[in-house]
């Protein structure tokens, strides 16, 4: 085989990979963020505030409601409340690492096409920089 073929045969797997997974293929236009809804938010990876499992209660566009699930996520939840995001919020963070050109900004969409997953690597090398927000059990009103 070929230096090309092999090139070309990895950009073509990569390719169906991503488009599987909807790898950072999709932007923020491709839903929008209703004015009410819950959701659940898994928060991981790196040394942020941010870090636990969250129910999530959004009225007119702004928290309202957040529920801590796990020890991590009721600490949050008590000592800064105001931490918590919509999703929109969480897209906005996605939108601003792409531009800063973060290492990694991807969003994976669930079929109805709300974001179901998150991830984000601002450098390659550093260590504790990266964010995982994985949504579940949403339900637009």
């Amino acid at each position: 085989m070929t230096a090309v073929s092999v090139t070309a045969r990895a950009v073509l797997v990569s390719g169906l990979i991503c488009a599987t997974a909807a790898c950072g293929t999709g932007t923020a236009d491709t839903w929008r963020e209703p004015a009410s809804y819950t959701y659940t938010l898994r928060s991981s990876e790196g040394e942020r505030a941010l870090i636990g499992a969250f129910r999530i209660t959004v009225r007119d566009g702004t928290v309202t409601k957040a529920v801590g699930l796990d020890d991590s996520g009721r600490r949050v939840v008590k000592d800064n409340p105001d931490a918590v995001p919509t999703i929109g919020q969480l897209l906005d963070e996605w939108e601003q690492a792409r531009r800063d050109g973060a290492d990694t900004a991807e969003v994976e969409y669930a079929a109805d096409g709300h974001p179901e997953r998150i991830t984000l690597d601002w450098l390659e090398n550093a260590i504790d920089d990266e964010a995982l927000y994985v949504v579940s059990d949403f339900a637009g009103k």
